[in-house]
């Protein structure tokens, strides 16, 4: 009986693992992630979503069809009781080359955010300008942080109820100062999957004390609401997510994607000429090139 439960969940494990990467190799190709000779600054939090995409980046750097470099990099932002001693003792474990920032921005963000209030924003944007500059320093050429499909998805949502904008995460991004492009290899992989991949390999997760105890985060809120959508409609999400992906700007109303001001009426064209984009299913498929890129990538 314990063999046969064993087998059951390595079988689990083992499907569990190739659609991560298959999914994973899907995003990369689709949207050029990665290129040959690309020195990848993998961004390691200790938490399970940066964990698990430095596991598969690592797998399928053993036989993707290009050659690439992988660099883990984590930020102590000096947050009482944080372990120090867990991260590179698991990254000399898996035998990646890795760096350790240390940077006091814990005091900082105590300081300036008032009690009760999130600290999110204010410890991601000091966070994200030196992990910039620190892969100016190392020569990366790409800068991989581990956001996965539900994170976009809450984030579209998080612009559109409290900023007024229609705006997710991108699966790559130019930074503003255009001087790297951050990726996110893991934005077809859902949180679910990520979550269950993360407990089965045993990684050592660090919770992030600064703003874990946050109940009120808008960010929760919003999950919960997504999570009882896909309670009631099963695949809402997906369908959100393809939404993404199939923008129509000619069926919004922003000036500055569609120029509504110029639009005339053609009486000569014929109904043929018509573009249904009424349509209410949005269609997703990966390139023909992407499947390719799977095929090679996957890992039996």
């Amino acid at each position: 009986m314990k063999e046969l439960h064993e087998r059951k969940d390595r079988l689990e494990f083992n499907k569990l693992q190739k659609r991560l990467r298959r999914l994973t190799g899907s995003a990369i190709v689709d949207y050029n992630m990665i290129e040959d000779g690309d020195k990848v600054m993998v961004c390691l939090s200790g938490g399970k979503d940066s964990y698990t995409m430095l596991d598969i980046l690592m797998s399928l750097q053993k036989t993707a069809p290009i050659s690439f470099e992988l660099v883990a990099v984590n930020m102590d932002q000096k947050q009482p009781g944080f372990p120090e001693h867990v991260l590179p003792q698991y990254l000399e474990q898996v035998g990646v080359p890795y760096h350790i920032i240390e940077r006091d921005t814990y005091s900082i963000v105590k300081e300036v955010v008032p009690e009760g209030k999130t600290t999110c924003g204010l410890c991601s944007r000091l966070r994200r300008g030196t992990l910039y500059g620190f892969a100016d320093e190392i020569g990366a050429t790409k800068i991989a942080l581990g956001h996965h499909r539900d994170d976009i998805i809450e984030t579209l949502f998080l612009n559109m109820f409290f900023g007024g904008k229609l705006k997710a995460m991108p699966p790559k991004l130019l930074s503003d100062d255009k001087r790297n492009i951050v990726i996110r290899p893991l934005s077809y992989c859902t949180e679910e999957d990520i979550a269950q991949f993360a407990e089965m390999k045993g990684f050592p997760i660090i919770p992030c004390n600064l703003c874990g105890s946050q109940e009120n985060l808008q960010r929760q809120v919003v999950k919960e609401m997504l999570q009882q959508w896909e309670k009631q409609f099963p695949g809402r999400t997906e369908t959100i997510f393809s939404a993404i992906r199939n923008v129509q700007p000619s069926q919004l109303a922003d000036l500055n994607l569609f120029n509504f001001i110029d639009l005339e009426m053609n009486k000569t064209a014929q109904p043929d000429d018509v573009d249904d984009s009424c349509s209410i299913t949005p269609q997703f498929k990966s390139s023909d090139s992407g499947v390719q890129y799977v095929d090679v990538l996957d890992i039996h």
